[in-house]
């Protein structure tokens, strides 16, 4: 069933199943919420950020209940889009629409501040024509990040896979962090690398430091800002 996590009938199919409750994909929002606060402060100024493949998710609640006051939502599954907006009818700083990510043609360029996705583009990598599907959503979250805007990718993708893929024709740069992987019921762990420390990488996104990281039970996280002078790492 992998080579359907790119289609909608698929996720209305799950979420048809799954009309109750959350599931977070990854990584919960007070695991991540420090390296955020980084990369996008919600207490300086009025920032609008996009949530993509949002599913069930309570990750964007999290946001919401931390200071952030406009966050967008998107999934492709018609399904539980209903059910979230329904869910969040009362609350403001959540919206949620049903869109492709591959095709956010109603979303303005330069319009959010921050893109946030967690395990989407892994998705669509599992799908069918994955690599075509996986340049379109680069090509559309490049385009609707502002100027000096950030793509946030939690991912399982090593880097000799990942880095590649988000520097073909993208003038973004790209900072690369880790977070321990967390079982089913866990809040947190001892940290084997500090979140908000990015790993040192060479010009080419190379490890400036060759290491166990790629064989570490780790989630990777590409911190991607958006230039526009082609200076990528």
């Amino acid at each position: 069933m992998t080579q359907a996590y790119g289609e909608a009938w698929y996720w209305d199919k799950r979420y048809a199943k799954e009309s109750t409750g959350t599931f977070d994909w990854y990584q919960k929002y007070e695991s991540l919420a420090p390296l955020l606060h980084l990369y996008v402060p919600p207490t300086t100024i009025h920032r609008r950020i996009l949530v993509v493949g949002c599913g069930n998710s309570s990750f964007s609640e999290g946001m919401s209940n931390d200071g952030y006051t406009n966050i967008v939502n998107i999934d492709i599954s018609s399904v539980v889009i209903e059910a979230m907006q329904k869910k969040y009818s009362d609350s403001p700083h959540l919206k949620y629409f049903e869109m492709d990510v591959t095709h956010m043609k109603a979303f303005e360029d330069g319009s959010f501040d921050a893109v946030i996705d967690k395990g989407t583009l892994d998705s669509l990598l599992c799908g069918h024509n994955s690599k075509t599907n996986a340049a379109k959503m680069l090509d559309e979250v490049e385009r609707v990040l502002k100027k000096g805007g950030v793509y946030i990718l939690i991912t399982y993708g090593i880097p000799a896979y990942r880095l590649r893929l988000l520097s073909e024709s993208h003038s973004w740069a790209i900072k690369l962090h880790v977070i321990d992987k967390l079982l089913p019921g866990e809040c947190s762990k001892h940290e084997t690398w500090e979140l908000t420390c990015p790993i040192p990488l060479n010009s080419d996104g190379s490890f400036r430091e060759s290491g166990p990281l790629e064989n570490m039970d780790v989630h990777y996280i590409y911190v991607c800002t958006k230039h526009d002078d082609g200076y990528n790492f």
